[in-house]
């Protein structure tokens, strides 16, 4: 051996991979450079590429392994039989001894500094063309933890030097490129963290599906984190924003979504095996992980890390229940959506349309369409046909060769970090994970349609519906005078499009969020007394884990706002409070109990309207507290807030008392408070409104509807609603020469500029400072508006 042949992490650096293998290299760079800045990570040492290679010679085993490769390429071997003989000749070969000395005196050390007799380890391979940036090498080779004493320290090393040559190892080294000698493996034994008494899982400092890279993804699950890794249980998920880490007073948490977490991994005790699965009970299945203050903890760390190595990262940490300390345990570098541009990207959209069978998360933003076939046991992959849409429990590296061949990925079992999420993004295949019930609802032979576009959620269909895929070039657009937004309502879709050009969001939805996300009627959560046992039910369901029914929907509606104003800030966010008619609040769980019968509810109790009326007003306090938490708590003070359906200055004098009661104070922390500008009176009074308000936004289908007098939504005067009509565009132009006469900013939010090029030239003309835009439209809309201004000189 050329060097001492184990090394202590803290002599070890980045630059060492060709020495100790990538996974050992990063944790010894991490305990070396990052101690200093905060993050944690459990001592350890590792054995060298040399040592395996002095192993491998004086066993006298290479000639016999070369053999039973060359076997296995000439056809005379199956790659099982020839794994299977490479690791007999490992596992009965000796290890030297100044390495089986070697390796003792650096456990008996590790001892003493722990202050443990006998501590527990776990062993990880970590081979020499492992974790680079071309490639995962994700789970190829074996760990093996909670390893006791010396004897079985000795044992687990020759385990993993001969994990090396698993067939799944073989076979990806060999669609790689890699020859199988030019790798050798160093062996990592570190520090056990009690994560089997807490919890543990994994960090993404990029959005693993969009490639959003502003963003820190943690996964989490009780018990060891293999259970993450495998795919084995539905983990919790927690996101972060990066940028506003770096306000100590911030806590930019903007989603947290509660996994089943049905089981967990925990140390066994006595016989041979060193860990165990058990079923979590039920409380610890609804109960978050990790506190708030722990997940922005490890988001920080992430952020440390991911500057330090200058790319984005992939990193596991866990918990020692002892202690209540979080640890990084491994780091590697993200080998997906670093390597694409952000100058273009792929858009894939249903042109048919049917009812989800089943749901699940999504991996990718891709379409496939196909034959299910549903495999429950790796044994039976050679069924499989190439083409199809694999369904299964879930996936291990053993996997991997028919996945390689599938148009798309089903699983019961798993997240967005397990082995199947993983392995699909590596191979560019869309997969759907988690669903809880692939195997029992789909049939063998079925035809399905997996779709993955429309956000943080995957659908499965039944039968082959058409799709379309689109290449986005955002690299080459124009830039404009006018700021041009986008109009967002979703948030599991709101990463999708980050990579437009946009100027901020003109028009954020908050409907969207509370028909879809929170589904309960917010009186309905305050009173239960006046709503129907069924519908208490639903409520009780719904909130379980949350502190009360209010909190449910705060924290709901802050995450999902947050969300929406991540993807381009530190641009403005425009959140419109909410704009249901009382037909549509009624629809939501307990809205009945609530919501008076109009006739014309599009003219009816609706907008500012409820803000301040007693029917409404405490469902209102909850938006507004939704609103400071995003502001105050989360961090994002770009976020402005819209008042809409506002019928007089009185009206919007009484909202705006409301606002400041709820702790919403105009100027406040740089509140600013914007109305849609979308009745009659608020043009012809525009310049009383511009004293109480710091912008406007046109809200053309309302505006165009009061001005003409035509129902929108009316079938059989569908051909007399036109923006383009004069009226509307003399009462357009008058909103905006009003409002910069007032000295205030003033924008649309709306699909007329993007169906109508000569709309948008008209509003280019008149000096519109924002034109607000569906993210769909936003590449064809903004060339139009660029030759718009360039025609106006």
């Amino acid at each position: 051996m050329e060097q001492a042949p184990v090394l202590w992490f803290e002599t070890i650096t980045n630059a060492d991979v060709p020495i100790v293998g990538g996974k050992n290299a990063s944790l010894g760079e991490m305990v070396r450079e990052l101690a200093v800045k905060g993050v944690r990570v459990p001592t350890g040492f590792a054995t060298t590429a040399d040592a395996y290679r002095a192993f491998i010679a004086a066993s006298g085993i290479e000639p016999g392994i070369r053999e039973l490769i060359r076997h296995y390429h000439a056809g005379e071997a199956t790659l099982q039989d020839a794994g299977e003989g490479i690791r007999a000749l490992i596992l009965d070969a000796e290890i030297p001894g100044d390495l089986t000395e070697a390796i003792r005196t650096a456990y008996d050390e590790l001892a003493a500094r722990l202050k443990l007799k006998n501590p527990a380890v776990a062993v990880r391979s970590s081979a020499t063309a492992e974790d680079l940036p071309d490639a995962s090498f994700a789970g190829q080779q074996e760990t093996f933890l909670n390893v006791r004493g010396h004897r079985a320290l000795q044992d687990a090393c020759k385990r993993c030097f001969a994990s090396l040559f698993t067939d799944r190892a073989i076979s990806y080294r060999e669609a790689k490129g890699f020859d199988h000698f030019d790798v050798a493996l160093s062996i990592g034994i570190q520090q056990m963290v009690r994560s089997d008494l807490a919890g543990s899982g994994v960090i993404f400092t990029i959005d693993t599906e969009t490639g959003f890279p502003r963003v820190a993804v943690i996964s989490a699950a009780w018990g060891l984190g293999e259970t993450v890794v495998q795919g084995s249980v539905d983990p919790d998920k927690y996101v972060v924003f990066k940028p506003l880490l770096a306000d100590p007073a911030a806590r930019p948490i903007i989603e947290k979504a509660c996994g089943g977490k049905a089981i967990r991994m925990v140390y066994a005790e006595g016989g041979s095996k060193r860990t165990r699965i058990v079923e979590t009970r039920p409380a610890e299945r609804r109960r978050f992980v990790l506190r708030d203050d722990e997940i922005v903890e490890l988001a920080r760390w992430a952020v440390i890390v991911e500057q330090h190595y200058g790319r984005p990262m992939d990193l596991e940490w866990a918990k020692d229940g002892e202690t209540g300390l979080l640890y990084l345990v491994q780091a590697r570098p993200e080998t997906v959506q670093s390597a694409l541009g952000s100058s273009s990207f792929q858009r894939y959209s249903l042109t048919a349309h049917g009812s989800p069978i089943l749901t699940g998360a999504a991996i990718g933003t891709a379409i496939a369409a196909g034959k299910a076939c549903v495999i429950r046991d790796v044994a039976d992959i050679a069924r499989f046909p190439d083409g199809a849409i694999l369904v299964t429990e879930n996936t291990d590296p053993d996997w991997v060769p028919v996945m390689k061949r599938a148009a798309g990925i089903i699983t019961d079992h798993g997240g967005n970090t397990s082995h199947a999420a993983i392995v699909s993004r590596e191979l560019g295949v869309p997969a759907i994970v988690g669903t809880g019930s692939g195997t029992a609802t789909l049939e063998d032979g079925q035809e399905i349609t997996l779709s993955c576009a429309s956000g943080d959620t995957g659908h499965v269909y039944e039968g082959l519906l058409d799709f379309e895929q689109e290449e986005i070039d955002v690299g080459s657009l124009p830039e404009t005078k006018t700021q041009v937004m986008v109009n967002v309502a979703d948030p599991a879709a709101a990463f999708q499009w980050w990579r437009l050009p946009a100027q901020g969001v003109g028009l954020a939805r908050m409907e969207f969020i509370i028909n879809n996300l929170i589904k309960v009627h917010p009186m309905a959560l305050l009173h239960p007394e006046r709503v129907s046992a069924e519908d208490n039910r639903k409520i009780r369901e719904l909130t379980r884990g949350s502190a009360s029914p209010a909190d449910y929907f705060v924290e709901a509606l802050s995450h999902g706002i947050a969300r929406l104003a991540a993807p381009y800030h530190p641009h403005p966010a425009i959140v419109r409070l909410s704009d249901f008619k009382t037909n549509e609040y009624s629809h939501l769980i307990g809205g009945e109990a609530f919501e008076p019968d109009e006739e014309n509810p599009m003219l009816g109790f609706r907008g500012a309207s409820r803000y301040y009326n007693e029917r409404y007003r405490e469902g209102f306090a909850l938006e507004c507290r939704a609103l400071k938490q995003v502001r105050d708590e989360l961090g994002f003070t770009n976020v402005i807030v819209m008042v809409p359906f506002c019928r007089t200055p009185a009206e919007a004098d009484r909202v705006i008392a409301a606002m400041a009661e709820h702790g919403l104070r105009r100027g406040e922390n740089g509140l600013q408070i914007y109305m849609m500008c979308e009745i009659p009176s608020n043009v012809v009074l525009a310049g009383k409104f511009a004293t109480r308000f710091d912008g406007f936004s046109i809200g053309s289908n309302d505006l165009t509807q009061l001005v003409l007098g035509v129902d929108r939504d009316s079938g059989v005067l569908a051909p007399l609603f036109d923006e383009r009509d004069e009226a509307v565009k003399i009462m357009i132009a008058q909103a905006i020469a009003k409002a910069h006469a007032a000295g205030i900013k003033i924008g649309i939010c709306g699909q007329a500029p993007s169906n109508y090029p000569d709309f948008a030239a008209f509003l280019v003309a008149e000096g519109i400072d924002s034109i607000s835009l569906n993210p769909d439209s936003f590449v064809q809309t903004i060339t139009t508006i660029a030759a718009a201004e360039k025609s106006a000189g």
